[in-house]
Parts: C-alpha cells; structure tokens; sequence
C-alpha cells in the first residue's frame, strides 16, 4: 500500500489525476468528472487522501479513504 495521497488538477485545458511526489500525472481526462471518478477509484484502493482541486488550481473538496486518524463515534 502506497501513502502517496491523490489530487485530481487542472493539467494543459484538461484534468489531471496526480499522486503526491509523483514527476508525472497517472491519467488525463477531458472532463473534471472523469478524473474525479479515477482519482476516488485509486484513493480508495490505495487507502489513502483523495483532494479535488478546482480550476484555480485551489482545493474544493477533500475525503478520507481509510487514513483518517479520528473515525466519528456512531
């Protein structure tokens, strides 16, 4: 299981889905949507931070797929 967290960017007008330290992005997707499902897909199975970043490049919306460290009661 790899800790490197995963961040679905802005990449060349198209939407990149790249892991943390990583030099090059794992996949390109025309649309914001696709890379989204991709990136949550890897995050997920790699038990590690999903982060979506919007086009200004600032991140709009983060989840947690088994790495977070306070688990809610319930």
């Amino acid at each position: 299981m790899s800790d490197k967290n995963v961040h679905v960017t802005p990449h060349e007008g198209r939407w990149a889905v790249d892991r943390e330290g990583s030099q090059r992005v794992s996949s390109v997707h025309d649309t914001q949507a696709e890379a989204e499902a991709a990136g949550r897909a890897t995050a997920r199975r790699e038990q590690v931070e999903f982060y979506l970043h919007g086009r200004n490049g600032q991140i709009r919306e983060r989840d947690s797929y088994g790495n977070d460290p306070y688990p809610p009661r319930g």
